[in-house]
């Protein structure tokens, strides 16, 4: 950022357990019990979300739907309305364009939100989080926590502080003290793997972190290395952009019974390859980046999941058959999930993106 610039004020707001949040709302019986909302169990569904006294038992997100159920055989397990949330999403981020143009959502519960020349609650981002908050429980009776600081980065840190129904502020003079005793799981792309990798080097914080040096991270973890020099430091120069751009699109389904053939995969796999020719026909007109790359998303009956993506600039039924087909020929183990992806290339293109949908095998 130019020194010039003046210092961002940056709001993330998320949603408390949002799709359980609204179920809770339509049915208030159901208030102060475990619930979750997700696929069914007996289709091998599962968990987009829970209430708070079901993640009591260590129910989370992409949990098996079944897991959860022995986790807690009293949990409530409901299906997932989309048009509803949806719905409520989009009352909810009409709010948020009251105060700023500059709104990133990030997923129908949570966006980004640049105040930093706002003119509401005398520029005041604090105030203006609360306000939003408090118009959000008034129209929807639901509630949001918010995180307040100089960037996205630790926005998105602290809007998980004092959850539910709160918010932190971290000011320009706290960023030291507070990114050194933050645990680098904290950091966004910070996966089981790198957690690992980092507490095998001693790295447990950020201020362990800001120990190594740029060159040292950047040899050991590529592109990434840089990335996490700068957010342990609190340091995140990305903007809040509100035309986000899409880079990649993808379908998966989990089946009911295990697929033990290679026949059998390839036939879900066409009827899957349709799925996604229908969602990048519905999402075309938002697309500006020309296709890179196609992958391949396997998950077998022990729940070990293989990627293998190819280059391709179209969708292509033939290179999909060909991935399935090397990785059941390697391994030969019943299929549980198959998902289909596409990753869109970096390089932006003028005009709107010609699919070319190819369906003949």
């Amino acid at each position: 950022m130019n020194s010039q610039e003046p210092q961002r004020k940056i709001i993330h707001i998320d949603m408390d357990c949002f799709f359980a949040a609204i179920e809770i709302r339509e049915n208030p019986s159901l208030s102060g019990l475990p619930i979750a909302v997700g696929g069914s169990p007996d289709k091998r569904g599962v968990v987009a979300t829970c209430s708070y006294e079901a993640r009591k038992f260590g129910i989370h997100s992409a949990m098996p739907t079944s897991t959860a159920l022995r986790k807690c055989p009293a949990l409530i397990c409901l299906p997932v309305r989309m048009p509803l949330y949806k719905k409520v999403s989009k009352s909810i981020q009409s709010i948020f364009r009251e105060y700023t143009e500059l709104v990133e959502p990030l997923s129908l519960d949570e966006a980004f939100l640049d105040v930093t020349g706002s003119i509401h609650c005398q520029g005041s981002a604090t105030l203006i989080a609360e306000e939003i908050r408090q118009r959000i429980y008034t129209a929807e009776k639901l509630t949001a926590s918010a995180g307040i600081a100089p960037n996205k980065f630790l926005a998105k840190v602290c809007s998980d502080w004092h959850k539910p129904n709160g918010q932190k502020i971290i000011t320009p003079r706290e960023i030291d003290g507070f990114v050194k005793t933050l645990p680098v799981k904290k950091i966004n792309g910070v996966g089981k793997v790198t957690e690992e990798k980092l507490s095998n080097l001693g790295i447990k914080t950020c201020g362990n972190l800001q120990m190594l040096s740029a060159s040292f991270l950047e040899n050991y973890f590529g592109r990434f290395g840089k990335r996490l020099y700068e957010l342990s430091r609190g340091i995140d120069s990305r903007p809040v952009n509100p035309n986000r751009i899409r880079k990649s699109l993808s379908v998966e389904t989990t089946f009911a019974v295990d697929l033990d053939l290679l026949e059998s995969g390839i036939e879900a796999l066409n009827k899957l390859y349709e799925k996604l020719l229908e969602r990048l026909a519905e999402k075309s007109t938002h697309i500006t980046l020309p296709i890179h790359s196609l992958t391949l998303k396997i998950r077998f009956s022990d729940f070990k999941t293989t990627t293998i993506q190819t280059v391709g600039n179209k969708p292509q039924l033939k290179k999909y058959q060909q991935l399935y087909t090397t990785v059941w020929e390697r391994t030969e183990r019943p299929v549980r999930l198959i998902g289909l992806g596409i990753t869109f290339s970096e390089l932006e293109q003028s005009g709107q993106l010609e699919l070319e949908l190819e369906r003949d095998t």
